[in-house]
């Protein structure tokens, strides 16, 4: 399978650690992995700032990129759902959890962390992509993070007392929107807190980061990572 990998900006930017965790995890499950050098951004911060209109470029950029794959990886949610919302060909772009399920026997990995963890859940993820199930609908949904991180040995998955909780970050609502933001973020916190946790891991870096910012301010004993990160440390 020829496997191109889509890297957000803030990612290429801020966690390239991220990148390059994905990367190596794919290649030593035997996918044929390419970075396209001319991809750019995807154009989710423009859309969803209100001017969606304008990202037509941006959307035109990524399919000529991008064309010609059998599958387009990314890790992360909030950017993969807005490809798929705009682009022509959406089955063929997977957040990373998404991907793994799909084509990758987990009965075969021979992962340890050891580590008590908690899972972020992020918006764009759970109720976007459908990467786990809400708590306000009734039904059964797997959750693709816990079926991943349920395989790796000495890696214990902390129960929260509300999973699906916003952490406050939501892209250009944090900047306009501070205080709040900020104590959604405190509130989402008290809760890996109380529980014990000594890593938060998810889908998505960016509301990773909006956490680890307060996690900073305040010196609290934790630390955030991308799942990838959890799969292969660099």
């Amino acid at each position: 399978m020829k496997v191109a990998l889509f890297i957000p900006c803030y990612i290429n930017q801020l966690y390239p650690q991220v990148g390059i965790a994905t990367y190596r995890l794919l290649q030593q499950l035997g996918f044929d992995v390419h970075y396209p050098i001319d991809q750019t951004c995807c154009g989710q911060p423009l859309g969803n700032s209100g001017f969606e209109t304008n990202t037509g470029k941006a959307l035109q950029h990524f399919e000529k990129v991008f064309k010609g794959y059998d599958c387009i990886v990314a890790p992360s949610a909030s950017c993969v759902l807005y490809v798929k919302e705009h682009h022509d060909n959406p089955g063929n772009v997977l957040e990373l959890s998404e991907f793994l399920l799909r084509y990758v026997d987990l009965s075969t990995l021979e992962l340890s962390y050891k580590a008590r963890v908690g899972i972020l859940s992020s918006c764009h993820g759970l109720r976007g992509l459908e990467l786990a199930k809400p708590s306000e609908l009734v039904l059964e949904r797997v959750s693709t993070l816990k079926s991943i991180l349920s395989h790796i040995q000495q890696l214990e998955l902390i129960e929260l007392d509300r999973p699906d909780d916003c952490c406050g970050f939501g892209g250009t609502f944090s900047i306009k929107e501070p205080e709040l933001s900020v104590k959604m973020g405190c509130d989402r916190l008290d809760d890996f807190v109380k529980n014990k946790a000594e890593i938060i891991t998810g889908t998505d870096v960016s509301c990773l980061m909006h956490l680890d910012g307060i996690i900073r301010h305040q010196k609290l004993p934790l630390q955030v990572k991308h799942f990838a990160e959890l799969l292969n440390p660099i």
